[in-house]
């Protein structure tokens, strides 16, 4: 995929994220097919939902699962997210079989897509998608900073 079609996906990615409630943290994923078609999207809801497992990826991952056309693998698949997975995150993505993952802001306090760890990556995994991180990463930061600003307001 192009680096125009990655950024075209985050900013998809962004406008879902801004679909957060306001009391979570607003970071956005997005399941595109092979084809670049938008098979689902959600927004970080653990606040709302009042589940620790409601990252906007898993929810994002259980949708497009149940409209993909062969089940829980995602294969041909694109994760589009604002912010780079945590561990829960990126194991979720490998078991899913995502072929790629695209991310806007690095987290290098949680990070498992090369800042603290790199689980998408690690050799020993019987699946390793493509990772092309830091799209749009100003953009995806910022919300990230105006939600915080907010919070300490």
């Amino acid at each position: 995929m192009s680096l125009a079609g990655d950024r075209r996906m985050i900013r998809v990615a962004i406008e879902a994220a801004q679909s957060a409630s306001a009391a979570d943290v607003p970071v956005g994923a997005v399941v595109f097919d092979a084809d670049g078609t938008e098979i689902a999207r959600a927004a970080n809801a653990r606040e709302a939902l009042s589940d620790p497992t409601a990252h906007a990826e898993i929810l994002a991952l259980r949708a497009a699962a149940k409209v993909y056309g062969d089940g829980w693998r995602l294969d041909g698949a694109t994760l589009a997210v604002t912010l780079e997975p945590c561990t829960m995150c990126a194991g979720a993505l490998v078991s899913a079989r995502v072929s790629r993952v695209v991310f806007g802001a690095w987290e290098p306090k949680t990070g498992a897509v090369g800042s603290l760890w790199d689980v998408v990556r690690d050799q020993r995994s019987t699946h390793r998608p493509q990772v092309r991180a830091g799209v749009l990463e100003v953009e995806c930061a910022g919300l990230l900073e105006e939600f915080f600003r907010r919070q300490r307001g």
